[in-house]
């Protein structure tokens, strides 16, 4: 079985009331019909950080999150992950203006974590920015 860290947009998407934006909401859907088998398809974790993040946010949907986390098990990255969040920063690997990104990819490869799910762009948006033109 895989592991997956789940990074807080996917809890976000699972979690609240569906977005009156069409494109957002179809991403809901897609994450949600994801989560249904998840659990038995994945080993799947989370961080205090993750738990951090949804504790903000909309009311309303932060008293929801909690309940999509569970009993997940927690990872700690320690000055590993610190350290390692810092060189992606650094080198570029993710933008300055977005360090807790860092710090959630530090997390999942300092603990070993196969794959990392994320909801923070379209698959436009990826490609947009490697877009050279």
């Amino acid at each position: 079985m895989q592991s997956v860290y789940l990074e807080t947009t996917v809890i976000g998407n699972i979690a609240g009331r569906v977005h009156p934006d069409l494109a957002m909401a179809a991403r809901q859907s897609v994450t949600r019909r994801w989560w249904d088998t998840a659990p038995d398809r994945y080993e799947l974790f989370v961080s205090a950080l993750v738990v951090d993040e949804c504790n903000g946010g909309d009311p309303t949907a932060a008293s929801e999150r909690p309940a999509v986390i569970g009993d997940l098990p927690m990872l700690d990255g320690g000055d590993g992950a610190k350290s390692l969040a810092d060189l992606l920063l650094d080198g570029n690997a993710v933008p300055r203006s977005e360090p807790r990104d860092a710090t959630h990819i530090a997390i999942a490869a300092v603990n070993g974590i196969e794959l990392l799910a994320t909801t923070i762009c379209t698959p436009e948006q990826l490609l947009e920015a490697f877009d050279d033109s």
